[in-house]
């Protein structure tokens, strides 16, 4: 009993020089709020202290039961407010249907590159999307739609860029990573970065820094790349040769000429040079370098098609 006594009480004196350093203890993510959509669609409401606020995530997911791996899917830099542009734009949610696979679609991060930035900022406001998507998310989804700890990661443009920078900041936490017209090299696309971030009301600087700061260096999937190996990866690109989706964008077809040539010209150079330093360092990698196609949203379902042959198998789903 009196070992027992000093036991305790030496834990209790350690606790009590130890908790200073320690800290307050982090506040976990809480879902407030489910709604279900559709047998196969739901909403889930997630309080945040990452993010500091309510953050909804919509999940395509299998009517019935039974444990499943889940892909975290990424918009691109105007995501829509309350739908995911997966869903609004392409035919993800008859395509995943059947599929034993949950579908992770969060919702808004303009201009955020899914990432934290080092300060708020006054237009974009307070991200913390890293933390949010790779510590406070995945839990969640495991426990509210049974899944089993097995991730893929992938999206469109700047969703893929994070996507490809996530994977190596977070390796230990998804098996494949996929990127649709996305350009996973800060060195080559740092000046699109900045642009992007500025046209939209921000300050790129409060999201690494200036140029040059260690911050880019610390989210370059080109400088990080040993941490993608063993992982199954899959990037595709159009040439920005206009094909036969342009038909289809008789409403958006001057915007789709006029940004999404250049776009994808530009992105189709960085997945070329992306691919050979995969190459040079022993990395397999499943790249399709379409002959046409603009930065636009039917090649990127095209696109979502082509990949899961790789990242279904890759993850069991």
């Amino acid at each position: 009993m009196r070992r027992s006594f000093i036991a305790v009480s030496v834990l209790i004196f350690a606790f009590g020089i130890l908790a200073p350093w320690l800290g307050p203890a982090r506040a976990s993510a809480q879902v407030v709020g489910v709604t279900r959509m559709s047998p196969t669609r739901s909403a889930v409401f997630i309080a945040s202290p990452a993010m500091g606020r309510t953050i909804q995530v919509q999940v395509l997911h299998p009517a019935g039961g039974g444990s499943r791996p889940s892909y975290y899917l990424l918009d691109g830099l105007d995501p829509l407010a309350t739908q995911s542009t997966w869903t609004n734009t392409t035919d993800a949610e008859p395509f995943f249907a059947g599929k034993n696979v949950n579908v992770v679609l969060p919702m808004g991060g303009q201009a955020s590159y899914y990432t934290d930035w080092d300060s708020d900022d006054p237009h974009l406001g307070h991200y913390k999307w890293e933390t949010f998507l790779t510590q406070e998310l995945p839990p969640i989804i495991n426990s509210t739609f049974s899944g089993n700890g097995v991730n893929a990661i992938g999206g469109l443009s700047m969703g893929g860029m994070a996507a490809f920078t996530l994977a190596v900041r977070h390796p230990q936490l998804y098996r494949a990573v996929a990127g649709y017209s996305a350009c996973p090299d800060m060195g080559i696309a740092q000046g699109a970065v900045m642009f992007s971030v500025a046209n939209r009301g921000g300050n790129p600087g409060n999201m690494w820094g200036p140029p040059g700061s260690p911050e880019w260096a610390a989210h370059d999937p080109a400088v990080l790349t040993d941490r993608l190996r063993g992982k199954t990866i899959y990037l595709s690109t159009g040439s920005g040769m206009p094909g036969p989706h342009e038909a289809q964008l008789k409403p958006q077809l001057p915007e789709a000429i006029a940004f999404g040539v250049p776009i994808e010209v530009g992105v189709d150079g960085c997945v070329t040079a992306f691919e050979a330093r995969l190459r040079s360092m022993g990395i397999p990698a499943r790249v399709d370098h379409d002959a046409v196609g603009t930065h636009t949203w039917p090649y990127w379902q095209d696109a979502l098609h082509q990949s899961w042959p790789s990242l279904g198998p890759a993850i069991g789903a």
